[in-house]
């Protein structure tokens, strides 16, 4: 419990048997809930994160991270979900900085703007996408928010929309279901690392977010 809520993370996972015990080692004693959702892992991502006493939902195939964060959504009861990465580029450490400002109730929805520490450079194609995604979305919405695919980010429950992207175009439509049901929305500073992650992000994940943006 944090400030009276109950504090609930959900964690999509594809393939993070090496590093998803290092994020769950580090989850903050104020946390009450714990998912892992394994997308249809090849190793031993589910064993890994059972031998931390955490709730795991595996699915049975990989279908990517928006189907893995909507069976989480479905089996969340805190009263502020947190969602981060498996893979270690999140910092457990700064879900406070999510949670302060809807425990202080001066926003809804908290997107993790990503201060980033390179162990190599940033990919152009994470560049692109976010430079589009933010302008377009600051157009649509009114809403100026400058890291709209950062995945490390904190809503509060009756804002969760129901979930119908399937990869990481997720992101924006989640951010854009929660606006238009009316969730104030700030953005605070986090720091990501970029190098480490695994992930496939393509150049097709572009035209999804264009279509999300047309569609919601």
């Amino acid at each position: 419990m944090l400030g009276g809520f109950k504090i609930s993370v959900i964690i999509p996972a594809y393939n993070e048997a090496k590093r998803i015990g290092g994020v769950l080692s580090r989850i903050p004693d104020f946390v009450d809930e714990v998912i892992v959702v394994d997308d249809g892992s090849g190793d031993e991502t589910s064993e890994v994160a059972r031998s931390f006493g955490v709730k795991v939902i595996r699915l049975n195939e990989n279908q990517g991270k928006g189907a893995a964060m909507s069976a989480g959504i479905e089996e969340v009861s805190g009263d502020i979900v947190v969602f981060m990465d498996a893979d270690g580029q999140h910092k457990p450490e700064e879900i406070i900085k999510l949670l302060k400002p809807i425990v202080d109730g001066k926003a809804d929805f908290v997107v993790g703007s990503r201060m980033i520490k390179t162990q190599g450079k940033r990919p152009f194609i994470r560049k692109l996408s976010n430079f589009l995604s933010t302008a377009l979305i600051r157009l649509k919405l009114g809403v100026n928010v400058k890291d709209t695919q950062s995945g490390f980010r904190a809503i509060k429950r009756e804002f969760l929309p129901q979930i119908e992207s399937k990869r990481y175009e997720v992101e924006t439509e989640v951010l854009i279901k929660a606006v238009k049901k009316g969730a104030r929305v700030k953005e605070v500073p986090v720091e990501r690392i970029y190098g480490i992650e695994t992930g496939h992000f393509r150049f097709e994940d572009i035209l999804r977010f264009l279509w999300t943006l047309l569609k919601y």
